[in-house]
């Protein structure tokens, strides 16, 4: 019997709160440090303890039939670095059914608010979320106010982030991802905003990890439900290590500096 749309989400945010590991940032731009290696970067991934990962329906069916593991989702939206003034426009490339007859146990979508194109990226999340929850489908929602058109209110502390949020769940997702806000407080407005799962973004790799670690640390204790990060791991020697340091946080409860011991 298939799994309920209720069963998936329980196992891919077991207690509601997530690991997840985006991957589709090669048909974006590449070469990407860390993706020219990536069935080790997979492997290493899911040895790590990650409750999903993230790829586009190519390697999606790639990784499907050669690990046989149940927690991928498939990213259906695609723009690559060479779209010139439409670079932001996200183009929806695979459907719900396609998604879940690759192997994937959710589907996930981008939305960029204040693009030129937002309108048509609004428009095909909403059509996702109507085909996947009738095949008992999750869908993430990333959710960016990052457009030329962006309009954010003077009180608004988020930065446009609680409205993205907002967008995701009123659109039907079950989970969404945005980016950090800067703080605690502002991200606990963000949190409070929507009933779902917020997954906070991890942004380019770089810094300490430690200092990642931090923040994922105040993003917890803020209402959020975890983390959707790429680049932070995949781009790691060890991403085995990166990925069981943010379960000690997101999963267990350790500090940053408890988890940060887990990266030696």
């Amino acid at each position: 019997m298939a799994e309920t749309q209720f069963e998936r989400l329980a196992r891919l945010l077991p207690d509601g709160r997530g690991v997840w590991i985006p991957m589709d940032h090669g048909i974006s731009s590449y070469p990407e440090k860390g993706l020219e290696r990536m069935d080790e970067v997979v492997d290493a991934c899911i040895e790590g303890g990650a409750d999903a990962l993230v790829l586009q329906k190519g390697t999606l069916s790639h990784h499907f039939e050669r690990t046989g593991w149940n927690g991928f989702i498939c990213h259906v939206s695609v723009s690559t670095v060479h779209g010139g003034a439409r670079a932001g426009e996200k183009v929806r490339v695979a459907t719900a059914d396609e998604c879940l007859f690759r192997g994937a146990s959710g589907c996930s979508a981008q939305v960029n608010l204040g693009d030129e194109a937002e309108p048509e990226m609004l428009a095909e999340m909403g059509e996702l979320t109507g085909e996947a929850i009738a095949l008992g489908m999750p869908v993430l929602g990333m959710i960016y106010p990052r457009g030329a058109n962006l309009v954010v209110a003077d009180d608004d502390v988020t930065g446009g982030v609680a409205h993205a949020a907002r967008v995701a769940w009123e659109l039907g997702c079950d989970v969404v991802k945005v980016p950090w806000t800067g703080d605690a407080d502002s991200f606990a407005k963000v949190c409070a905003t929507v009933p779902i799962p917020v997954l906070m973004a991890g942004g380019p790799e770089g810094g300490s990890f430690t200092d990642v670690l931090s923040v994922v640390e105040q993003a917890i204790a803020a209402g959020g439900g975890g983390v959707c990060m790429g680049r932070q791991v995949f781009s790691s020697d060890n991403p085995a290590a990166r990925v069981r340091a943010l379960r000690a946080v997101v999963h267990d409860g350790l500090s940053a500096a408890e988890a940060a011991a887990l990266l030696r």
